[in-house]
């Protein structure tokens, strides 16, 4: 039996300094089971290459050491969790203890029965082999799921330290996004309250030409910044929600990041463009304010087209055209604010003069700039009609005209706001219309309507 007690001591201290680790975290332990083993292993030795079981009760002092050993095992709380593994060789330690008491005891029983007590000590034998081969298997299955516990825990440390880099990164950029979003709501606010009251003003300025189309413009970048910040918010979810997963695909975590980021860039975009619209006309902007008089329309129309007519002569001297007036009643008495509806005739006098000149450059000699003024009164109703003979508007374009930020001249000789501008001011501040007819390379014909009593 001394093979069954040199196994049980063999596998019994090894299991003890793999479970507790012994030799990392319990030196001074360690060296004792070492030290054991390495005394069972000589002792084992010696019995087999001698008779010094048979001679001197050898078999016995294995019984003691046995015994000393698991009395030890039990009485030491550092190997309480080892109890239920030691607790599995106590069968094949009494059978080996009951066998040599019988042996020693009842000796003729012993010898008649030999051959069967003889398997007892198979039995044991096996028991001890079965019980290592069990241990092994757990300690593996117990090894592996260390290891993936290990490496479940390195990827959750690597998620969580992506989820808080990620979270300050969001973050920090949606408190951008959100104050840049708010500022611009700000501004839309504030300029939608000062237009109404900047197209009314005495002095019209650039100020209420350029808040006239900033309401349109502006909204754009801003619905692109609305719909991406919404878009993000749900990506942060979705971010959020995946992270929060077992085993998170780190795939669509890549892809939701980048998504994050294409949309960051083009919130900033149209941020940008809105803050130079923005930028661009507080710059050229001035206050006025204006109530309506009584005015001769006749004086005032015609002054306005002189007007416009030495302003284009003063920047070309080479420039002339023939001035048609007529006047159906002199004179035509009409509820106005002047110098609002005085920038009206500007704009479609400037217009006017800027046709011809551009269908003069085309035509030659040959051809005679001209431009016609008439004024009528229609029932309650005072007309005004500026026509030319320039270059005329194609249809396509004639839809557009009256938008914001729209113009048919190069880039630095026109602003698109003034006939946007205008038909504000006649529709809003006179409750008039302001209508065109054209055709290409004949005539444009603009006709200003309002009431008689505003």
């Amino acid at each position: 039996m001394e093979l069954v007690y040199f196994l049980i001591i063999l596998f019994s201290t090894q299991y003890l300094r793999d479970t507790l680790h012994t030799k990392t975290e319990d030196p001074e332990t360690d060296k004792r089971l070492n030290f054991l083993r390495i005394a069972a292993i000589v002792y084992f030795c010696i019995s087999m290459v001698t008779s010094f079981d048979d001679q001197t009760g050898g078999m016995w002092l294995w019984h003691v050491l046995i015994v000393a050993f698991f009395w030890y095992l039990n009485h030491d709380e550092k190997f309480k969790s080892g109890k239920s593994y030691f607790q599995s060789f106590y069968a094949p330690i009494v059978i080996a203890i009951f066998l040599d008491v019988v042996s020693v005891a009842l000796p003729t029983f012993y010898s008649k029965y030999d051959s069967y007590l003889d398997s007892f000590s198979s039995i044991a034998f096996i028991w001890v082999i079965a019980i290592w081969y069990q241990n092994r298997k757990q300690q593996k299955q117990l090894a592996a799921e260390r290891l993936q516990r290990l490496e479940e825990e390195k990827q959750n440390q690597l998620i969580a330290a992506q989820k808080a880099e990620l979270e300050l990164v969001v973050g920090e950029r949606t408190r951008e996004i959100l104050q840049q979003k708010e500022e611009l709501e700000t501004t839309l606010q504030h300029l939608q309250a000062t237009q109404v009251q900047l197209i009314q003003s005495e002095k019209m300025a650039s100020l209420g030409e350029l808040t006239a189309g900033i309401a349109h413009e502006i909204q754009n970048p801003l619905n692109f910044v609305n719909n991406f910040a919404e878009v993000n918010t749900e990506l942060i979810e979705e971010l959020k929600e995946e992270q929060e997963k077992e085993s998170p695909d780190l795939e669509l975590i890549e892809e939701i990041l980048t998504d994050l980021a294409d949309n960051m860039q083009k919130m900033v975009y149209h941020g940008k463009r809105a803050d130079s619209i923005v930028k661009g006309m507080l710059l050229h902007s001035r206050s006025g304010s204006g109530e309506k008089q009584l005015v001769d329309i006749n004086a005032l129309a015609d002054e306005y087209m002189r007007l416009a007519y030495h302003g284009l002569r003063a920047k070309d001297k080479s420039f002339n055209a023939a001035l048609e007036k007529n006047f159906q009643t002199d004179p035509l008495m009409g509820q106005v604010m002047p110098q609002d509806f005085g920038r009206v005739l500007l704009n479609i006098f400037n217009n006017a003069f800027y046709a011809v000149m551009e269908r003069k450059r085309e035509e030659g000699e040959n051809f005679q700039p001209t431009v016609w003024l008439s004024t009528s009164q229609e029932e309650n109703f005072l007309l005004i009609k500026i026509r030319d003979n320039g270059t005329g508007i194609p249809d396509a374009v004639k839809e557009k005209i009256f938008q914001p930020f729209f113009t048919t001249k190069p880039t630095g000789q026109g602003t698109g706001l003034g006939l946007s501008l205008s038909y504000d001011i006649i529709h809003k501040g006179h409750n008039g219309t302001l209508t065109v007819t054209s055709e290409k390379n004949s005539f444009t014909e603009f006709c200003v309507q309002i009431p008689l009593i505003n």
